[in-house]
């Protein structure tokens, strides 16, 4: 379905927990808005305390009842990521809805994590990875647990190289960061394949926002620099608003109508602006060999394994 009025139509989620990565700005700085007005507990997952809070008062600042809670996650960090799950474990309630939002975009020289990963591989997939498996007690309490992974139209041009997923031998920015972003969407889907064959009752999904303006366009490849001269202008005048970039991960996190192992974006020309709607999975997504391979692969580097 397409989601012209989802944004008006997100179920009522009172009591319920979320959990969004990266939420002090952009796409989760949108969806931990969103959440909060239907009700949700939200964890604001973020890098700098500072930052978090001073995002959780803007939402505060629109809906004075927000119930959100700031709390410090380096996905760049695998002791971080432990730190901050077990945190979410001591707390004993469940978790219903953990959105995989944060990410870092093709930064011009090869960085690497505190655990000496790719800088993109590591943040944006290991991260992730390592959390969702030690989130996992938390989310199977839960009576409908949701775990959304953010892709990106990227990943139609990643490849997952085995020789080299660290880019140790060549390091291409775009290229870095399409293999990682294609990684998410294996992880979505492999995700849901093992919830299916083990029991553990999670609705795994994966997004996309298409084109849309948010600082990550500064954040990787600018190094923080802002956009200036046509740059700016372009930014502004082809990509979609933040309000509608939010809806394929807002509709995938908590649309009754999702299909499991689902991937939605866009609907609109390529899938660069528009409504939400399903999203065309690449074919290299699709192999289900490279999936289990990636999975195994993932718990070999972070140590972390489901179950």
């Amino acid at each position: 379905m397409a989601a012209a009025s989802f944004a008006d139509r997100v179920p009522d989620l009172t009591g319920r927990l979320a959990i969004i990565t990266g939420a002090n700005s952009g796409l989760g700085f949108g969806l931990t808005g969103r959440l909060a007005r239907a009700g949700a507990d939200v964890i604001l997952a973020v890098r700098s305390l500072e930052k978090g809070t001073a995002a959780a008062e803007r939402v505060r600042r629109e809906l004075p009842g927000a119930k959100l809670e700031v709390r410090v996650l380096d996905l760049a960090s695998l002791e971080s990521v432990a730190e901050f799950a077990a945190g979410v474990a001591s707390d004993g309630r469940p978790l219903d809805i953990l959105i995989n939002n944060a990410g870092v975009m093709a930064p011009p020289k090869r960085m690497t994590t505190a655990d000496g990963f790719e800088l993109q591989f590591g943040s944006n997939h290991l991260g992730p990875f390592a959390l969702t498996g030690q989130l996992l007690p938390a989310l199977r309490s839960a009576e409908s647990p949701r775990v959304t992974s953010t892709s990106s139209l990227a990943a139609r041009a990643g490849r997952i190289n085995w020789d080299d997923l660290q880019s140790l031998k060549r390091y291409v920015p775009f290229g870095a960061y399409g293999l990682s972003k294609l990684a998410d969407l294996m992880f979505a889907r492999e995700l849901q394949s093992r919830s299916d064959a083990s029991g553990w009752r999670i609705t795994s999904t994966a997004a996309h926002p298409g084109g849309t303006a948010t600082n990550l366009q500064v954040a990787g490849p600018r190094q923080g620099r802002a956009l200036t001269g046509f740059s700016a202008w372009a930014n502004g005048r082809f990509l979609q608003p933040l309000a509608q970039g939010i809806l394929p991960s807002l509709y995938a996190a908590t649309s009754p109508d999702v299909t499991p192992g689902g991937y939605y974006g866009p609907n609109g020309f390529l899938e660069i602006r528009g409504l939400a709607t399903t999203a065309h999975v690449p074919r290299r997504a699709r192999d289900v060999a490279d999936s289990a391979r990636l999975w195994t692969v993932s718990e070999q580097l972070t140590g972390v394994t489901f179950g």
